[in-house]
């Protein structure tokens, strides 16, 4: 269970504090849960919170009651957090089993490994040995990055606009990949994105904007007010 108490996050623009993020607090158990909302609306920064990539200027985060405010990206995801990147990063030198091996945190078998990319989509025998660099296309490399946090097994599987960067075959590939993991979850799913096919499979929405949550629900609930509602025009920026 994940719960934001109080958080707040500024940042100094033209020597004024400018908030990004006010005084947000919720609790989210496991399940899947969407945030959306406009843009420079604060969702970015709400993930890299939870993720530990950056700090809130006050409040605190706690992860199964244990306060993790003060804990580093490394020591996180040792609790339990992983962290998918809009831009997942390239590797050069680094196979697709080696990341997926070293995401497991043990040593498994290639059949293991194969296992993993075939979850996603990914013929293992063509992309086991594979070089994790510039011959991986965006769509290739975000099932391949999810592939890794299916081998890491966490309670909160974070992602931030996966959408981001791939094409439309792509993206249809990916909705299929977390329509499996959500049938599959063991935990929470956390997603962050303006999508409605991501939306639509989600089994709560937040509606982040102004640094403001305006918007908690379920996908009944809020979906109506997302699609047409006066005060949250212009959250579905675009439709895959």
């Amino acid at each position: 269970m994940l719960e934001l108490q109080h958080v707040t996050y500024q940042v100094q623009q033209d020597d004024t504090d400018k908030e990004i993020l006010s005084d947000i607090s919720l609790r989210i158990d496991e399940g899947f849960v969407a945030v959306t909302g406009p843009n420079g609306g604060g969702k970015s920064t709400l993930a890299k919170l939870v993720a530990g990539i950056i700090k809130p200027t006050s409040g605190r985060i706690l992860l199964d009651g244990e306060d993790i405010t003060d804990l580093s990206i490394t020591e996180r995801a040792q609790k339990g957090i992983s962290f998918a990147f809009q831009q997942p990063v390239r590797f050069k030198g680094i196979t697709v089993r080696d990341l997926i091996t070293l995401a497991a945190g043990r040593d498994i078998s290639v059949a293991d490994a194969c296992n993993y990319l075939s979850e996603v989509g990914l013929c293992a025998r063509d992309y086991i040995g594979r070089e994790v660099n510039a011959s991986l296309s965006g769509g290739e490399l975000k099932r391949i990055e999810i592939a890794m946090i299916l081998a890491r097994g966490t309670k909160l599987s974070l992602f931030d606009e996966p959408e981001a960067g791939i094409d439309l075959w792509s993206f249809g590939n990916l909705i299929q990949v977390f329509e499996k993991m959500h049938r599959q979850i063991n935990g929470t799913i956390l997603i962050i994105s303006h999508q409605e096919r991501i939306l639509n499979i989600a089994d709560r929405i937040l509606v982040l904007a102004d640094g403001h949550i305006q918007a908690d629900g379920t996908r009944d609930e809020v979906m109506p007010q997302v699609m047409g509602g006066p005060s949250t025009c212009s959250v579905l920026t675009d439709k895959l």
